[in-house]
């Protein structure tokens, strides 16, 4: 089961075991009583990460060719990357490129020569116990302490191989 529905493994369990029949709305027992209960919550999907070989195409297609409404470009040298955001009104696009050598981009490039999808970026709202659980969970955190990302936010990435091939970041909301 995938960690980022963790939380509701004690509700998945109860309908796997439970009869057919649905029980009333009315009972006198909470529904959420069923569900195991967990110190973080996860929120909404902030962005879908692009890795791109060339930055000013990459911007010149989702501004002049897609029409959609693009950021500047921010250097963030602690994350080896070059960032922009594109809008797209219930989530955004980051276009990431290499900055430096030693960037986590550039190797995804050398395999990836054309670029691609990196990672998926999800809110929490807790991001220290979100931390504490997924460790207790053994799901591997890429850093001892959570990093600030591009929107100035505590951010965490959860490995891949933990999360069924997608690179997770994880944002405090």
């Amino acid at each position: 089961m995938s960690v980022l529905f963790t939380c509701f493994s004690g509700l998945l369990s109860r309908l796997q075991t439970s009869s057919p029949t649905v029980p009333a709305l009315s009972s006198s027992k909470s529904f959420s009583q069923n569900i195991p209960s967990c110190l973080w919550k996860l929120g909404r999907l902030n962005h879908v990460a692009i890795a791109v070989p060339d930055l000013e195409k990459a911007q010149y297609l989702y501004k002049d060719v897609l029409g959609a409404q693009v950021s500047e470009t921010v250097a963030l040298p602690e994350h080896g990357v070059y960032t922009v955001f594109v809008e797209l009104g219930n989530t955004k696009l980051e276009l990431l490129h290499p900055l430096g050598e030693k960037s986590p981009i550039a190797s995804f490039l050398q395999k990836n020569k054309t670029g691609g999808m990196h990672h998926i970026c999800i809110e929490v709202d807790d991001i220290k116990a979100a931390m504490t659980e997924l460790k207790k969970k053994k799901i591997r955190i890429l850093s001892e302490e959570p990093k600030i990302g591009a929107h100035g936010k505590p951010v965490i990435f959860l490995h891949p191989k933990d999360c069924h091939g997608v690179l997770v970041e994880l944002e405090q909301a």
